[in-house]
C-alpha cells in the first residue's frame, strides 16, 4: 500500500533522492579548513537552534526574575507605606499630647492668677441641636458643681453651667442666644450687658450713645450679674454704630474660639466673694 502511494508521488521520490545525493556529496566534500561540509552545516544548524533555545530560556528567566523582583518591590513598598502610616499616627498622637499639655499648663496658670476656687474639666460633647450653643463637660455635682457656676478658659469667658448631673454638666456658651453677662469696656469703664446672638458673635447693649466706644476696645466682665468673676475677657469690639435710639449698637468678637474648646475651668467661688476680686482682666 505504501509502495503504491510512493509510485503515485514521483515528485516526492525525486526530492528525497536529490536530498540524499546532496548529503552524500557533502559528506565527502571538505571545506577549506578540512572539515566535511555536512558536518559544518549540521553543526551550524544545531548551534542556531541552541542559540534560539537559550535566548528563549534567558527571556523566560528574565521575565520570571523581573516578576519576582517586582513582587518583592511591591511587598517592600507596602511595608514602607504601613510603616509611614504608623509613624504619621504616632506623630499626630505626640502632637495632640503636646497640645493637651500646653492647654493644661495655661489652665494651671489661669487658676493661679485668678485666685478663685476652680476645678478643671474636659469637654466631652457639643450641642445636640444647632439652635442651642452648649457643651458637655466631664465634671458634675459629685465635684461640687452647681447651676449658674461660671465656666472660663485661658482665652476668656466660656459660659455658665445650666444642668449639672452627678458626673457631667451641660454648659450654656456665652454665644447662645439666651445667654448674657454683665460687661464693661476696659478702656473707658463704660458698662453694659453682653448677649449672645447664636451665630458666633456677641452684642453689647445699653451702652449710651454718648459713650466713647472704638473698634478694638477690650470688653471684660463687670461682675454685677453675680455669675461671672469681674475682669475676665469677653472679647473685642468688632464695630460700633450710633443707633437710632439712645444707645450704641455694638458687635463683639468673642475672645474664645468655642469650636476648639477642649479643657475649661469652673469657678466654684461663691458669688458674694467674686465681687471683691480686682478689676484687672485675666490675660
Amino acid at each position: 500500500m505504501a509502495l503504491a502511494d510512493i509510485r503515485q508521488r514521483p515528485g516526492v521520490v525525486l526530492a528525497a533522492a536529490i536530498i540524499l545525493h546532496v548529503a552524500l556529496i557533502s559528506a565527502q566534500v571538505n571545506t577549506a579548513s578540512g572539515l566535511p561540509v555536512l558536518q559544518v552545516v549540521t553543526f551550524g544548524s544545531f548551534s542556531e537552534l541552541q542559540r534560539g533555545t537559550m535566548s528563549l530560556i534567558d527571556g523566560v528567566r528574565g521575565i520570571w526574575t523581573g516578576y519576582i523582583a517586582l513582587q518583592q518591590v511591591q511587598q517592600e513598598n507596602t511595608a514602607l507605606k504601613q510603616e509611614l502610616q504608623t509613624v504619621q499616627v504616632r506623630l499626630q498622637q505626640e502632637r495632640a499630647e503636646a497640645q493637651r499639655t500646653d492647654n493644661l499648663r495655661q489652665l494651671l496658670e489661669l487658676r493661679e492668677r485668678a485666685n478663685l476656687d476652680t476645678v478643671a474639666a474636659e469637654v466631652i460633647a457639643g450641642a445636640a441641636s444647632p439652635d442651642f450653643k452648649t457643651i458637655t463637660i466631664d465634671k458634675g455635682s459629685s465635684d461640687s458643681l452647681e447651676t449658674d457656676m461660671a465656666v472660663i478658659s485661658p482665652a476668656g469667658v466660656v459660659g455658665r453651667i445650666i444642668l449639672p448631673s452627678r458626673r457631667a454638666s451641660k454648659v450654656q456658651l456665652l454665644i447662645d442666644r439666651n445667654a448674657a453677662a454683665g460687661a464693661l469696656i476696659e478702656r473707658t469703664r463704660v458698662q453694659g450687658v453682653v448677649v449672645g446672638t447664636g451665630d458666633g458673635l456677641l452684642h453689647m447693649q445699653y451702652v449710651p450713645g454718648t459713650a466713647d466706644v472704638k473698634t478694638g476696645d477690650l470688653v471684660v466682665t463687670s461682675g454685677i450679674d453675680g455669675i461671672f468673676p469681674k475682669g475676665f475677657v469677653i472679647g473685642t469690639i468688632d464695630h460700633a454704630d450710633r443707633g437710632a435710639g439712645a444707645y450704641h449698637e455694638i458687635v463683639i468678637r468673642p475672645a474664645v474660639d468655642f469650636s476648639r474648646l477642649e479643657e475649661v475651668l469652673i469657678v466654684r467661688t461663691p458669688a458674694a466673694s467674686r465681687l471683691l476680686q480686682p478689676e484687672e482682666p485675666a490675660k
